[in-house]
């Protein structure tokens, strides 16, 4: 089986984490996690991801902190990704600042994800606060997968948002606000959102709400055709 995993063919790695996972067997959770770390396929990493999950979770979970650990990059951010897969709210003590503050981006979006996840009910303005010391980070997709998270976690992140989004930082601000436009309305693209938060960032709230239905309409419009 450690063979199959690692063949040359992406497929015939596939159907070997495929078969690890349909036949759950305790003593390859090593090769299992150790696999997910270098494996360049993003099918075959999600397929290992799934056959982890197979695993009873009193031996797998302790496996896959030690990962969070890991120098490697993909360690950790696959580890993250297969505790999202479990499901299991232990984990999440585990979902730390600095995982949350990853240097790596990918990493930290599937922190953010997994995090929202496992958050308890009682913690989630707290990690709705933590959350958004991260706005204006990085390209599009992360800002957007960060707003997808403060979205998800709800009504607790409205207060964190009205502050950020009076940020000195341009950018930060406009990323809150185009998060509060996505929370009110989920179907408004997220492009859509930040060209409407640095409209009414220019004109200023009372100038840009006459204007607003159009120019979202019209963002929205552009997203769609460009996807």
């Amino acid at each position: 089986m450690a063979g199959a995993l690692s063949a040359g063919d992406s497929s015939a790695r596939l159907q070997a984490a495929l078969a690890a996972g349909s036949n759950p067997d305790a003593g390859l959770l090593e090769t299992l996690v150790e696999r997910c770390a270098v494996e360049p396929d993003f099918f075959v990493r999600d397929m290992l991801s799934w056959a982890l999950t197979r695993l009873p979770p009193e031996i797998t979970l302790p496996r896959l902190r030690r990962e969070l650990e890991s120098e490697r990059t993909q360690a950790r951010g696959q580890a993250l990704h297969t505790l999202s897969k479990i499901g299991d709210r232990s984990a999440w003590a585990w979902i730390t600042r600095d995982a949350l503050r990853d240097r790596e981006d990918d990493v930290a979006r599937t922190a953010w994800r997994v995090a929202v996840v496992l958050v308890p009910e009682d913690q989630k303005k707290d990690l709705a606060e933590e959350l958004v010391l991260q706005l204006g980070r990085g390209d599009r997709d992360v800002r957007l997968s960060l707003s997808r998270a403060l979205v998800d976690l709800g009504d607790v992140t409205g207060p964190a948002l009205e502050k950020a989004a009076t940020h000195t930082d341009p950018a930060v601000a406009a990323h809150a606000r185009a998060t509060q436009l996505l929370r009110r309305n989920p179907e408004t693209g997220f492009d859509a959102a930040v060209e409407e938060a640095k409209r009414v960032a220019a004109l200023g709230p009372q100038r840009a709400g006459a204007g607003a239905e159009k120019s979202v309409g019209a963002a929205n419009a552009e997203e769609t055709a460009r996807c």
